[in-house]
C-alpha cells in the first residue's frame, strides 16, 4: 500500500485565535539558564505542538522577539505564552502558589524514571529544564517536588535540551491525553 503525505490543509491545524482558545495541556515548561536561542525557538514550538500553557524563560535564557529564536520556533512564539524571569526560582515561586507541581528534569539520586512517573489526573505540572553544560541548578533541583530522569544507556547520558523537552512532553502528553 503506498502511503501519501497527509496534505497541510487536512492536518486540522488551529488558527492563532483557535490556538488561544483551545483548553492547554496543564504544564509549564521552565528553562533554567538556556544558553542556546535556537534551543529555545525549538522548545517554543514543540509546546505549540502539545498545546503547552506557557514557557516560563529563566536568567539569562533569551527571549522573542529574536531573530534566532524565530528560526526555529516558525511562529510559536505567537502561540505560546510566555513569560520571563530574572532567576528560576522566582517562576518556581509563581508556579508553586499557583499550585503546579514543580518537577526538575535531571539525573539525581532517587529520580522517578519517565517510564515510570505517573501524572496525576488535572494536576498542573511545572517542568524544569537547565542549560546545555551544567543542567538544572541544584538550588533549582532543590526547590521542587520531585526529579524526572530520561533513562539513557549510551557513553554520553546527555541528550540536547530540545530534545529532552520533546521526550518528556511527548510521554507526558501521552500518559494525560492519549492513554487515559
Amino acid at each position: 500500500m503506498k502511503r501519501r503525505k497527509t496534505l497541510n490543509e487536512k492536518l486540522g491545524r488551529l488558527s492563532l485565535g483557535e490556538f488561544k482558545e483551545a483548553i492547554k495541556t496543564p504544564i509549564v515548561i521552565v528553562l533554567d539558564n538556556v544558553r542556546s536561542l535556537h534551543n529555545v525557538g525549538s522548545i517554543f514550538r514543540t509546546a505549540d505542538a502539545f498545546l503547552i500553557e506557557a514557557v516560563y524563560l529563566c536568567g539569562i535564557t533569551g527571549s522573542p522577539p529574536n531573530k534566532e529564536i524565530q528560526k526555529t520556533a516558525l511562529g510559536a512564539t505567537e502561540s505560546v505564552e510566555w513569560k520571563h524571569f530574572s532567576s528560576s526560582q522566582e517562576a518556581l515561586a509563581e508556579l508553586k502558589q499557583k499550585g503546579y507541581l514543580l518537577y526538575a528534569i535531571e539525573q539525581t539520586e532517587f529520580a522517578i524514571l519517565l517510564h515510570n512517573f505517573i501524572p496525576e489526573k488535572n494536576q498542573k505540572l511545572a517542568l524544569v529544564f537547565g542549560n546545555e553544560v551544567k543542567g538544572v541548578e541544584q538550588k533549582v533541583v532543590d526547590v521542587c517536588s520531585d526529579v524526572i530522569e530520561i533513562p539513557q544507556a549510551g557513553m554520553k547520558h546527555s541528550l540536547n535540551i530540545a530534545v529532552s523537552v520533546g521526550v518528556v512532553l511527548w510521554d507526558i502528553y501521552y500518559k494525560i491525553k492519549i492513554k487515559n
